[in-house]
């Protein structure tokens, strides 16, 4: 019998606690203003939902930027180690461009840097 009455006094502290939080955040909560103006875009309204659908060849060319973008990840820290390193490390990095360069071809060659 004094298990359920251990439990029953921790389930009531539980609800408590919760009651005693629900109420102060009710209490200190900061009512949020509607907006005068939008946050992007320069304050116009949108033309489309933020969450619409891009066309497929847009993924193509993400990928490429984002490729791109790690590539200049790596050449920083490379640079400044380069000379440290010796001229294995300049092969090194030549084969890592040759590697994004067989991806641009191949980008190209699949037509994701068309526009029309």
């Amino acid at each position: 019998m004094r298990e359920f009455l251990d439990l029953g006094a921790m389930l009531l502290l539980a609800a408590g606690a919760v009651a005693a939080l629900r109420l102060l955040h009710r209490l200190t909560a900061v009512h949020a203003q509607p907006l005068l103006a939008a946050p992007l875009l320069s304050g116009n309204v949108p033309d489309e939902h933020a969450l619409s659908r891009f066309h497929a060849r847009w993924y193509a060319l993400t990928l490429l930027f984002l490729a791109f973008d790690v590539e200049m990840l790596f050449m920083y820290p490379w640079a400044v180690v380069v000379a440290d390193m010796g001229a294995a490390a300049v092969v090194e990095m030549f084969v890592f461009l040759g590697l994004l360069m067989c991806g641009v071809l191949y980008a190209w060659r699949e037509g994701a840097l068309r526009w029309a």
